[in-house]
This record gives C-alpha cells, sequence and structure tokens, in this order.
C-alpha cells in the first residue's frame, strides 16, 4: 500500500483546487456585481470584456495582498496577521492608508477598557489585536 499517502495528498490538493476554483468564481461574481452596479449608479454602461478585465485584476491584487500580508506576519515571527499588517500594505496608497488607521482606531475606541492591568506576554506569543488571520504552517 505505498500508494496511499500518495493518493491522500492528490486528494488533498483536488480539494484544495476545488475551494480555491470556487472562491475565485465568488469573488469574480461579486467583483462584476460591484462593478455593474457602480456603472448604473454612474449613468454608464461598461463592456463585458472591461467587466471581466476589472474582475481580474482585483483577484490578482487581492492574492498578491494575502501573500504579502502572510510575508509581513512571518517576517514578525508571527502565524497571524493583525492589522498592523493591513496598514503597512497600503502604505502606497497613503488615503487607503489613511482611511484603514483612522477604522483602526475607531474599532479600538469602542472596545470596553478592563479595570486592571493585563500581564504583559512573553516575547514568544503573539500580540493579540482586534482581529486577525490564522496561516497553517506550510
Amino acid at each position: 500500500m505505498e500508494g496511499d499517502g500518495n493518493e491522500i495528498d492528490a486528494e488533498r490538493y483536488e480539494e484544495g483546487e476545488s475551494v480555491t476554483d470556487i472562491l475565485r468564481d465568488r469573488f469574480r461574481l461579486s467583483t462584476i456585481s460591484i462593478a455593474e452596479t457602480q456603472a448604473r449608479k454612474l449613468g454608464m454602461q461598461m463592456s463585458e470584456p472591461i467587466i471581466a478585465c476589472i474582475s481580474e485584476l482585483a483577484f490578482k491584487y487581492t492574492a498578491h495582498l494575502a501573500k504579502d500580508l502572510q510575508l509581513f506576519a512571518q517576517h514578525a515571527n508571527r502565524k497571524c496577521v493583525n492589522t498592523e499588517d493591513v496598514i503597512l500594505a497600503a502604505h502606497r496608497n497613503e488615503h487607503v492608508a489613511s482611511t484603514l488607521r483612522s477604522f483602526y482606531d475607531d474599532l479600538k475606541a469602542k472596545e470596553p477598557q478592563s479595570e486592571r492591568k493585563r500581564k504583559k506576554a512573553s516575547k514568544n506569543k503573539d500580540k493579540a489585536t482586534t482581529s486577525a488571520v490564522h496561516f497553517p504552517d506550510l
């Protein structure tokens, strides 16, 4: 039964690929819907090839952004992406970065403040943030 391990790996790979395909399709449908809605709001018409191009570019940009976020977290010796990573990823567009900072500050202001001081986390543990994404070990 030497091939059993390879079959399981192949099944996991195919399952991962099908999930990726489903996510890609859903993302593209959402992007197309948003583009069409915005075009209608502005009284414009968009051709199908342009909408498909916008959808493809948005998907590729999002995949690139996700990889950057993962690398930022790994560089900081963390397994989770935090809000600082997202703000750092947006540094090329100052308007987006400032909007994200403002949004993050608003979220922090709404968090209830505890009355007693918390113990400081050890240097080996990840810092807790309001939102984090966990990446499994590769």
